[in-house]
């Protein structure tokens, strides 16, 4: 295969050592002890299926939110621990004093304002307004992309925090292949009829 003698020594110097170290970074060490249920087992709680947590947001649209408690929530909202609110608000450029106000009155006083913008937070200088209003009225606020707003919002509410949500849907969502066969097999199981 090489011709040249120089070649021949290279491929042994240099590739043999190479590829060798190569295929002993691919192996792996397992576990061979498996846990046995002793006394320390560790267990996890789904927030959202804890009605005495509240009010918790179970997915989001282009169109609305939907909540753990079976409830769709059309538009945008002010979602509070136990009670939810239509907000007319349709873009974060629409948010304004005026349509934050009902957050500086409310009694007993709010420890955190999560703010879901949406897709993103492209616009930063509607995002500062809405920081520095907030901070004046001395209320603690998240501004965040509305992907990640709503496990805060969930995240906060399960600590017993008096937090108040303020989302907008976002405008687009990108669904993953695995999302649209969900969904197609979904709507399948809804015309299927029941023999």
């Amino acid at each position: 295969m090489y011709s040249n003698p120089l070649l021949k020594v290279a491929k042994k110097a240099v590739i043999n050592p190479v590829s060798s170290i190569l295929k002993r970074t691919i192996y792996r060490s397992t576990i061979r002890k498996c846990y046995d249920g002793g006394q320390e087992r560790t267990t996890a709680t789904i927030l959202n299926k804890e009605e005495d947590l509240g009010l918790m947001i179970d997915g989001y649209s282009e169109v609305g939110f939907r909540l753990n408690n079976n409830v769709t929530v059309l538009g945008s909202m002010l979602i509070f621990p136990r009670s939810v609110l239509s907000w007319t608000v349709d873009d974060i450029k629409d948010v304004s004093d005026e349509s934050l106000a009902l957050l500086t009155i409310i009694e007993p006083k709010i420890d955190i304002i999560v703010i879901g913008t949406g897709d993103k937070m492209d616009n930063v200088s509607y995002s500062h307004h809405i920081f520095h209003f907030l901070r004046k009225c001395n209320l603690s606020v998240e501004i965040l992309p509305t992907a990640q707003a709503c496990p805060t919002f969930n995240f906060l509410n399960s600590e017993g925090r008096f937090v108040v949500g303020a989302m907008i849907p976002p405008k687009t969502i990108l669904a993953s292949d695995d999302d649209i066969l969900r969904m197609k097999l979904r709507y399948q199981n809804l015309y299927e009829l029941n023999d």
